[in-house]
């Protein structure tokens, strides 16, 4: 008897964990990536990590080969690739849509062909790195939507890979918010996603 009601225990309390792990995943939110050129990543990483609905913003570099993913050689402006900021974030809470009216109108401009501010090179390019058919149709459309008396240089490149940026990189305007550039360029941005977009600003 005793043997039986200890199985039916651990039975019981298996059945429980399942139960729990299922119930965990269901409510884990389902995210999405998009990854965006625009500038020194410090700035665009900044601005993403301020709006609402943004799991991650992850610096990297996307367009070039492998073996010439590190921030020395990407400064040189010949690997290909393009300083990004993965942006990894809720479709429930924000749409790619609405990402991407901060992405062109607060986190960098898009009229600028291969620089931003002070920075020059094709590393420093617009581009959306899409993953997928329909973020690349979203994209498009958006584009063609956009209002400027400038004509818009944003290039659509389909992902190839994603090469996250060295550590000293990551979260660098959040850890260094006195430093000269940040202060210069990158701290108007954030305050400008406040002005422009209230509702989706977070501290």
């Amino acid at each position: 008897m005793l043997k039986k009601t200890a199985g039916f225990i651990a039975l019981a309390a298996i059945a429980a964990s399942i139960c729990f792990a299922a119930r965990a995943h269901a409510e884990a939110p389902k995210t999405e990536t998009i990854t965006l050129a625009g500038g020194c990543f410090w700035g665009v990483e900044a601005v993403f990590q301020h709006t609402k609905g943004v799991i991650d913003a992850t610096s990297g570099y996307a367009g070039g080969k492998p073996q010439t993913a590190t921030y020395e050689q990407v400064s040189s402006g010949n690997t290909g690739h393009a300083e990004v900021v993965q942006v990894t974030y809720d479709p429930k809470q924000i749409t790619l849509d609405k990402l991407l009216d901060v992405y062109f109108t607060v986190a960098h401009n898009p009229t600028q062909l291969n620089f931003q501010g002070p920075d020059h090179g094709t590393q420093y390019r617009s581009a959306v790195f899409y993953s997928t058919p329909e973020q690349q149709k979203i994209v498009a459309e958006k584009i063609a939507t956009l209002k400027s008396p400038a004509p818009i240089v944003t290039t659509l490149e389909p992902l190839e890979k994603f090469y996250a940026a060295e550590n000293y990189h990551q979260n660098y305007a959040a850890e260094n918010p006195y430093q000269p550039y940040i202060l210069m360029h990158d701290a108007p941005k954030v305050t400008n996603l406040l002005k422009k977009f209230p509702e989706l600003y977070i501290k």
